[in-house]
């Protein structure tokens, strides 16, 4: 029999999600058009209400046998990413109705992606873990060309398609060897299983199916042009929420499911060397960018660098670091992508850095919040992006990572020069033409999160607080 209780307390979110979303999808059948614009705010409230269960059953639980258990460190991220995905859906409608896209299956596309990070943080066991990626990545592959009379949509999702199929492959390929050394796909036989050389190949076969999903180098190819040709709340959501819950994943799978690698410091410098290769590719590859979409792709590269020097520095150490950067980083990245959907003239949307000149003489309340997230994002010691980085640098220190300490602070320096630039045209580049009213919950969200970013700063004890109790939990 089934202890409801259990399931209740472990699955809670995910079962609103999967109801919520076969609901919209029978309405939808029943009302067709007139289900649209109702839709993003149904997709909306349903996510935020699933962040708010997650929060309610913060300590989480174990069912169906061990195939699921949550922790609070999965709550953390579960919390962060279902409100993310809720603050991107707000922020699509108007730009998908200006569009002529505006259907009510992008909501609901959203609400089964969310449903795909829900259960890949709540799996102990391979086989739901995949089940989860393909929740996510078959509705992401979607989303991607969702503007399907647009050839660079249809291009990116192509590219999605493809890539994330081949690395769906490599995943489910590692899984098996994996399987077959160890004879389990229980996270918790596995952690107990001898490190053979079959084992760890199938162990590197998983971490790059896993790179690929945090778009961590050699498997960024990707990123800049799906964020690019993608529509911008659809590159909004990618950026946020499927972020923080992969990172997460990564983590705990690395955490809980290898830890007998990490004795003899193999996954430690195989995550090492994709961090380093993320966080140099991700910024040199930024510096040339003009198109503003295709830089912060650059940018999430670098950042995905970051989060995984936290991963690298073991779960003592950098649990309670990576939840605070990629806190910190969804909280920037929503407000820069409501700058990039703030920025619409007569003929549609411009994407180009120079369409920002002389920002402070024309919207000097925009200018200054952006100033603001560029700075958070960047690192620079005003605003909670810094506090995010500091974290990471905490704990490779503590773990004597030294050298790639040194390149991520060589790579922070660079990617100032790129953050810095932006700030440089908002505020002493002549004044271009001025960009059209959008919708307000763009304009309130970019408020919003540079508020946030600063107020984080100042009253951070309490938010740190809480990111080494969750990550306690994982400890433990």
């Amino acid at each position: 029999m089934f202890d409801f209780e259990s399931i209740l307390n472990t699955m809670a979110p995910e079962l609103l999600l999967a109801a919520a979303g076969l609901v919209g999808v029978t309405v939808g059948a029943i009302l067709g058009d007139r289900f649209n614009s109702i839709s993003f705010k149904f997709g909306a409230v349903v996510l935020f209400a699933a962040a708010a269960l997650a929060g309610n059953y913060w300590d989480g639980g174990r069912a169906f046998d061990g195939l699921v258990e949550t922790t609070s460190f999965a709550n953390f991220a579960k919390v962060v990413s279902f409100i993310a995905g809720g603050i991107s859906l707000l922020m699509a409608e108007g730009f998908l109705k200006r569009h002529d896209t505006m259907r009510y299956e992008y909501p609901l596309l959203v609400i089964f992606a969310s449903l795909g990070m829900g259960i890949i943080l709540s799996s102990t066991n391979f086989m739901t873990l995949y089940l989860g990626v393909e929740t996510l990545s078959l509705s992401s592959y979607v989303l991607a060309a969702f503007h399907r009379d647009s050839p660079r949509s249809a291009e990116a999702g192509l590219k999605y398609f493809v890539l994330g199929a081949l690395a769906s492959g490599i995943l489910l390929y590692g899984i098996s060897l994996v399987y077959g050394f160890s004879g389990s796909t229980s996270y918790e036989v596995v952690a107990d299983a001898d490190a053979s050389l079959g084992f760890m190949f199938g162990m590197v076969l998983m971490i790059t199916g896993l790179a690929f999903k945090v778009s961590a180098a050699p498997m960024h190819v990707w990123t800049p042009d799906v964020y690019e040709g993608s529509p911008s709340p659809v590159v909004t959501f990618f950026a946020t929420a499927p972020k923080m819950a992969s990172m997460v994943v990564f983590a705990i799978i690395m955490f809980t499911a290898f830890p007998q690698a990490m004795a003899v410091d193999n996954w430690q410098m195989i995550i090492g060397i994709i961090a380093a290769l993320s966080m140099l590719i991700g910024s040199f590859g930024a510096l040339p960018q003009t198109n503003l979409k295709r830089l912060l792709g650059y940018s999430s590269i670098a950042n995905m660098g970051y989060a995984l020097v936290a991963v690298a520095a073991g779960v003592q150490y950098g649990a309670g670091s990576l939840l605070i950067f990629m806190t910190a980083y969804v909280i920037a990245s929503l407000g820069l992508f409501g700058g990039v959907l703030s920025m619409r003239r007569e003929g549609g949307m411009v994407e180009n850095t120079d369409e920002l000149a002389g920002l402070i003489r024309r919207q000097p309340g925009l200018a200054t919040a952006l100033t603001v997230l560029l700075v958070s994002v960047s690192g620079f010691p005003l605003a909670f992006g810094f506090l995010g980085k500091l974290a990471v640098l905490e704990a490779g220190w503590n773990a004597g990572l030294m050298p790639l300490i040194i390149i991520l602070v060589l790579s922070s320096v660079i990617a100032m020069y790129y953050y810095l630039r932006i700030v440089k045209i908002m505020w002493f580049d002549d004044q271009a033409a001025d960009f059209e009213p959008v919708d307000g919950w763009v304009t309130t969200t970019i408020y919003v999160t540079a508020l946030v970013s600063v107020l984080l700063l100042i009253f951070v004890s309490p938010f740190s607080e809480l990111a080494a109790t969750a990550a306690e939990s994982l400890i433990s």
